[in-house]
C-alpha cells in the first residue's frame, strides 16, 4: 500500500508540473498575443497617419489645380470683357460718325 501511495503522490506531482506547463506555455501565447496586438495598434497609428497626409496633401493639390483654373477663366473673361469694350467703343463712335456726318465745303 505504500507503493501504491508513493506513486500517486509521484503521479500527482507530475499531473502539477504538467498542469503547471501547460499553464505556463498558455501565458506564453497570452504575452505574445498581447504584444501582437500592440504591435498592430502602433502600426495602425503609423499607417493612418501616413493614409492622412497624403490624404491632405491629395486635397490642397486638387485645390490648387481648381484655383489656377479657375483664376485662367477670370483671366480669359477679362480678356473678353476688354475685347467687347474695344469693340463697343468703335462702335459707338462709327455710330456717331454715321448719325453726325461731317459735311466739307
Amino acid at each position: 500500500m505504500e507503493v501504491t501511495e508513493k506513486e500517486q503522490s509521484e503521479t500527482h506531482l507530475v499531473g502539477l508540473e504538467g498542469m503547471e506547463l501547460n499553464i505556463s506555455h498558455i501565458l506564453e501565447r497570452i504575452e505574445h498575443f498581447t504584444q501582437l496586438v500592440s504591435e498592430l495598434l502602433e502600426s495602425r497609428e503609423t499607417m493612418f497617419k501616413e493614409l492622412s497626409n497624403e490624404f491632405e496633401q491629395w486635397l490642397i493639390l486638387i485645390h490648387r489645380e481648381q484655383m489656377k483654373k479657375w483664376q485662367e477663366e477670370i483671366k480669359e473673361l477679362r480678356l473678353v470683357d476688354a475685347s467687347n469694350e474695344e469693340a463697343s467703343a468703335l462702335l459707338n463712335n462709327a455710330r456717331f460718325l454715321l448719325q453726325n456726318p461731317i459735311f466739307d465745303s
